[in-house]
């Protein structure tokens, strides 16, 4: 079984909504990290007139799942779902390949150690 480290990032706001409907299709467990940063906007809220010349950080939460790559698509489009408002800071998805996942109290590998 392959599986996939799927990054989120977005606004503060959005990670109860998130957790719930990911709960609801049965993801079990994430690893949410606060950050800042900025996108290709360099930090500039939709309702600034102009575009920041320099870099402004803004507070952003990461949330990091490992999903088997048969959810893969069902999981990112419930992510999308729940982030989508139309505004800029909706936020950004990044699924990489996983080559394994290990449970190091127990030894289990793949999916065992996913579950």
């Amino acid at each position: 079984m392959e599986f996939s480290r799927v990054e989120v990032i977005t606004s503060m706001s959005k990670l109860s909504s998130l957790k719930q409907a990911l709960s609801k299709i049965g993801v079990s467990g994430m690893t949410v990290a606060q950050v800042i940063g900025c996108g290709v906007q360099n930090g500039t809220y939709e309702f600034e007139a102009e575009k920041n010349e320099e870099m402004e950080l803004l507070p952003k939460q990461m949330i990091i799942l490992y999903v088997e790559n048969e959810a893969l698509d069902h999981v990112v489009d419930v992510i999308k779902k729940e982030l989508y408002t139309g505004h800029i800071g909706d936020g950004k998805i990044f699924i990489s390949p996983l080559s394994n996942i290990i449970r190091v109290r127990t030894g289990e590998e793949g999916m065992d150690a996913l579950k």
